[in-house]
């Protein structure tokens, strides 16, 4: 671990909008390399701001690794955020400058997806090859948590902000899932060239892995559900 003085979300916001409009790839970001401008992935985005900004990994495979070498993912943050971090509700990350959003990845092996929130309801990340590095907003988007990153000194906001779900977002592990919406994704991917295993109904592990490889061949969040923006790209409605 690196002493790099006080580290602070704000800190960490300040540096995450000096990087927007670069490249979005599936790549391994070396932690330790300030001079880093992309291409970059959520995970490794996300990780490469605490080293940063912090001087000690965080989010990665193996935490004690290489800040060089080690991959960061978004299962890991899934981990540290529940045995070495704080959870909190999505509407106070939203609230809070540096406040982190997690979306659980599906499966092990599979991705989530990760973002960190300007305190007014924005946030930067590094969101899909189609858009790079951008600035976006936490509202009408499904997350599965909030994360304050431990040794980070956050600003305590006066209020949680409201975030409003998406009206519906199909994936798998929902006990809720629409039947007739999910074989229209199932079509959908099977006219295109995806293949969702049996068109069922039910949306399994297939299916949510045909939709994470559309996403990445159109560039979108490669997390495996379908919300309104790739749902609008299946060409449906949800």
């Amino acid at each position: 671990m690196e002493d790099r003085g006080m580290s602070t979300g704000a800190g960490m916001v300040a540096l995450a909008r000096k990087h927007v409009g670069e490249r979005y790839e599936n790549v391994l970001v070396p932690k330790n390399n300030p001079n880093w401008t992309g291409p970059w992935d959520c995970a490794e985005f996300m990780s490469w701001l605490v080293y940063q900004d912090a001087g000690f990994l965080y989010g990665c495979v193996d935490d004690s690794a290489d800040p060089a070498t080690v991959e960061a993912y978004t299962g890991a943050w899934v981990t540290d955020s529940r045995d070495r971090g704080q959870r909190i509700p999505v509407a106070d990350a939203a609230a809070t400058v540096g406040g982190i959003v997690l979306r659980f990845p599906p499966a092990p092996g599979r991705m989530g997806h990760i973002a960190i929130c300007d305190g007014a309801g924005r946030t930067i990340e590094a969101k899909g090859h189609a858009f790079g590095v951008v600035e976006d907003v936490v509202h009408g988007r499904r997350w599965d948590t909030g994360v304050l990153v431990p040794g980070i000194y956050y600003e305590t906001p006066a209020a949680p902000l409201a975030v409003v779900p998406p009206a519906a977002v199909h994936h798998s592990g929902n006990p809720f899932q629409n039947a007739a919406i999910t074989t229209l994704i199932q079509q959908a991917l099977a006219a295109l060239g995806f293949n969702p295993g049996p068109i069922d109904g039910i949306f399994g592990s297939k299916t949510a892995a045909a939709v994470a490889a559309f996403q990445r061949v159109r560039g979108l969040v490669m997390d495996g559900e379908v919300g309104p923006q790739t749902a609008a790209a299946l060409g449906i409605q949800i």
